[in-house]
C-alpha cells in the first residue's frame, strides 16, 4: 500500500456503509482521518455500523442529520446513494468534495488499474481480462463490482500485479485523480435515468474513466458506437479502437475470420467458445486490454478456447436430450435480451418476464425471429404475450413461477432447440436479485436432467 498522506487529521465522512462503506471508513481510519460514519438502517439493526462503532468511530444511523456536514472536509459516499440525497445535495451547497471509495483504492495502491466501463458486456470483459493475464502469468486481481472491494484488495496490490475493475456511472461519478492504466468503455445505451436524469449526464459519468489519463496510458474504444466515439473525443491516452465490422490496422477487429490485434492474427473466430455476435466486441476489447498488459497469444487463445460465459449471462448450463439450456438472468432490459436472441441461429424457446416498469416490449418483435415458442411469468408476462402474438409466435404459455417455465419450455422444444432464460425484465417482482432468478432457473434444468 502507498503510504499517503493526504488523509491524516481530515474530518471525513463516511455515508452508507455496505462493504464499500465499511471497507472505506476502515482505511480511511488507518490512513489517520477523523471517521464519521452515517447509515440509514437503524443502529441495532447494523452489525456492520456497530462494529465500526467498536473500532472507534462516530456512528450515526437511522437518519441524515445537516450537523454532519460541520467541519466536514470531504464525503465517501457508497454509490447507489444518488446526489438528490438531502446531505449530499446540501455538501455540493457547500463545496465539500465528494468521492467513492475507488478513488482511494486507486490513490493506495502500488498496481496499476485495468477500468472497464460501459452499460452492456462490463462483467464479461472483465472477467475475460482477468483470465487472460491470470493466463498468461500477469498477477491480476478483481476488484469492484464482480470482486472484492477495491480499496480492499489495493491495500496488499503489488507493482507487478494489475488491478482489474469493473466500474460503473455511480462510482466513476466520484472520480477526482482516479486514473487507470488502461481504460475500457464499452458502448453506452439508455440506462440509469432514475439515478442520472439524461442519458447525457449518464455518459459524461462513464466518460470520467478517461478524464485523468495522459500520453503514457491507453483508451480502449468502441469504434461502432458513436456515442461514446464522442465522449472519448477528449482523452489524452493512446487510443486503441475495437469493432467488428471495420477492418483497423491499429486496433482489434475481425478480418478473413480471424481475430486480429494491431495486424496480427490472434486466432480463428470459430474456435472461440463463447456464444453470441455481441460477445464478439466484449472479446476484441478484452483482447486489447490483454495485449496492452503483455499477455501471449497462447494465453489469450487458451482462454477463448475455453471460456464459455460468466454466470447468469448468455451462460451455458446443461445439454437435456439434445436441447441446450442457457441462463441470461443478467439480461433484465430489453437490449439485453436482443443481444441474446441474436446468438442463436437455432430454434429458441425463450424464457421471459419480471418485473413492470411500464414499458411495452415492441422492441423486441424484430428480434423473435428463431424464436419458436416463448414460456412467460411474472408482472410483464401479458405485456410480453403482446409482443409473441405482433411476431407471430403461436405457442406462447403463462405460468405461474419459474420452475413451471423450465418444465412448460422443455415441452415445448424438440431434439436441437435452445432453451433461453433472457427475461428482459429486472427480477424485483418474484425474486431478490437477477442471481437468484438465475440459480433457480439452473436448479430446475437439473432437475430435469
Amino acid at each position: 500500500m502507498k503510504k499517503i498522506s493526504g488523509y491524516n487529521g481530515k474530518n471525513v465522512l463516511v455515508l452508507g456503509i455496505a462493504k464499500s462503506g465499511y471497507a472505506a471508513a476502515t482505511l480511511l481510519h488507518k490512513l489517520g482521518a477523523h471517521v464519521i460514519v452515517n447509515d440509514y438502517k437503524p443502529l441495532e439493526e447494523n452489525p456492520m455500523a456497530q462494529a465500526l462503532s467498536r473500532l472507534g468511530m462516530k456512528v450515526v444511523c437511522g437518519h441524515h442529520p445537516l450537523s454532519l456536514l460541520d467541519g466536514t472536509d470531504l464525503i465517501v459516499k457508497n454509490p447507489g446513494i444518488p446526489y438528490t440525497n438531502v446531505l449530499l445535495q446540501a455538501a455540493l451547497q457547500k463545496d465539500i468534495p465528494i468521492i467513492t471509495e475507488v478513488e482511494l483504492a486507486y490513490e493506495i495502491s502500488e498496481a496499476p488499474f485495468i477500468a472497464i466501463t460501459g452499460s452492456n458486456g462490463k462483467t464479461t470483459t472483465t472477467t475475460l481480462i482477468f483470465e487472460m493475464l491470470r493466463e498468461g502469468r500477469k498477477k491480476p486481481i478483481i476488484a469492484g463490482n464482480i470482486g472484492t472491494v477495491a480499496c480492499e484488495v489495493t491495500q496488499e496490490a503489488k507493482p507487478d500485479e494489475h488491478v482489474v475493475i469493473e466500474l460503473s456511472s455511480f462510482q466513476l461519478m466520484g472520480t477526482r485523480v482516479f486514473r487507470p492504466k488502461i481504460a475500457l468503455f464499452l458502448n453506452l445505451f439508455e440506462a440509469h435515468l432514475d439515478y442520472h436524469g439524461t442519458k447525457e449526464e449518464y455518459g459524461r459519468a462513464k466518460a470520467n474513466i478517461f478524464k485523468n489519463q495522459n500520453e503514457n496510458d491507453y483508451s480502449v474504444i468502441n469504434a461502432e458506437d458513436p456515442e461514446v466515439m464522442k465522449l472519448a473525443a477528449s482523452t489524452k491516452g493512446k487510443r486503441i479502437y475495437f469493432s467488428t465490422k471495420q477492418s483497423l490496422p491499429d486496433g482489434a477487429c475481425i478480418q478473413d475470420s480471424q481475430l486480429i490485434f494491431c495486424g496480427e492474427p490472434i486466432m480463428p473466430i470459430q474456435d472461440i467458445a463463447l456464444p453470441g455476435e455481441h460477445n464478439l466486441e466484449n472479446i476484441l476489447a478484452a483482447v486489447s486490454a490483454a495485449k496492452l498488459a503483455g499477455v501471449s497469444n497462447e494465453a489469450i487463445q487458451q482462454v477463448l478456447k475455453t471460456f464459455t460465459g460468466v454466470k447468469h449471462r448468455l451462460q451455458y448450463v446443461a445439454t437435456v436430450n439434445n436441447r441446450k439450456f442457457y441462463n441470461d438472468s443478467k439480461a433484465t432490459n430489453i437490449l439485453a435480451t436482443q443481444k441474446a436472441l441474436s446468438a442463436f441461429v437455432q430454434p429458441v424457446v425463450l424464457l421471459a418476464g419480471g418485473l413492470d416498469r411500464g414499458n411495452e416490449f415492441d422492441e423486441l418483435i424484430p428480434y423473435l425471429q428463431h424464436t419458436k415458442a416463448m414460456v412467460l411469468f411474472g408482472q410483464t408476462a401479458d405485456k410480453l404475450a403482446k409482443a409473441a402474438d405482433a411476431a407471430g409466435i403461436k405457442a406462447v404459455k403463462i405460468v405461474n413461477n419459474l420452475e413451471q417455465a423450465v418444465q412448460e419450455a422443455y415441452t415445448l422444444s424438440k431434439e436441437g432447440d435452445v432453451v433461453l432464460l433472457s427475461p428482459a425484465c429486472a427480477s424485483w417482482d418474484q425474486f431478490k436479485t437477477f442471481e437468484d432468478r438465475g440459480d433457480m432457473f439452473i436448479q430446475a434444468v437439473h432437475k430435469l436432467v
